[in-house]
């Protein structure tokens, strides 16, 4: 299978399972699952990064400082982009971003996805930009080799699950149909499939960029990671809960490896 292939095989793969595990959420309420996949997506995009994507984006570059470099500065633009939504929701001493309201769903279960505040139409348009810059990203992957492009892939989609939930949540909450939501949910997963494609087509004649966004990649994911996901881990605060995220992120941290030995073993 050529790259092309493997790009739009990936892209449409991971649309489909995080629309399938939403619809099973959705029709079976199973929240206690969205837990279990932050912690597991936590291991996948971090093993990622420091296994795979950043060795590869090392060994292509010319400029390693730049490179690094990079990775710095995609931290913090994601921290200013962060910002910047937060300030478009907070007015004055009210904040409805950390605000937690109930409704057919308990959000206190979900604030660690930091998004609870968010309007319907928010979701969906950051959803579907979301979506198609991991399609840019997987593309790039693939366009170095197919074990950085499945195992880049891997991790996207680790972390796609809990986010795509959270997001279905939310647009019940802003009192859409769960019909509806899982309508926009499945669009807005697909939209990595438009991103995969472009970025094949613009980006094969501009391979001297690929490391750069790499690393760029690489940046979101450990933002994503430390900022995002491991706060909302460390509310719950049990033995048990710790342990149990602890053995959770091992196993995303192992799924990267073993994905690498199988493809180049």
């Amino acid at each position: 299978m050529n790259t092309f292939l493997w790009i739009i095989f990936s892209c449409f793969v991971g649309g489909l399972l995080s629309f399938t595990i939403v619809t099973i959420i959705a029709l079976n309420t199973k929240t206690h699952l969205i837990s279990h996949l932050v912690s597991f997506a936590v291991g996948a995009m971090l093993g990622a990064v420091f296994l795979e994507i950043l060795p590869h984006a090392f060994q292509l570059t010319q400029n390693i400082k730049m490179t690094t470099f990079i990775v710095l500065f995609g931290i913090l633009l994601f921290f200013v982009l962060e910002k910047l939504l937060l300030w478009r929701h907070c007015h004055g001493d009210h904040c409805e971003v950390h605000e937690v309201t109930s409704g057919e769903h308990d959000f206190k279960n979900y604030k660690y996805l930091h998004d609870e505040g968010r309007s319907g139409s928010m979701i969906m348009v950051g959803d579907l930009f979301h979506n198609f810059v991991d399609g840019i990203l997987i593309s790039s992957a693939f366009m170095i080799s197919i074990s950085l492009g499945i195992v880049t892939a891997i991790a996207i989609i680790a972390h796609e699950i809990p986010q795509e939930v959270g997001n279905f949540l939310i647009l019940l909450h802003s009192g859409y149909k769960k019909k509806t939501a899982l309508i926009f949910n499945l669009t807005a997963s697909f939209s990595t499939v438009l991103g995969g494609v472009l970025a094949y087509f613009i980006l094969e004649s501009m391979m001297d960029w690929v490391p750069f966004i790499l690393a760029l990649a690489a940046s979101s994911m450990i933002y994503v990671s430390i900022a995002d996901l491991i706060p909302g881990l460390h509310k719950k605060t049990e033995l048990r809960s710790t342990i149990l995220q602890v053995i959770l992120i091992l196993l995303g941290i192992a799924s990267i490896t073993v994905t690498q030995m199988m493809i180049e073993g």
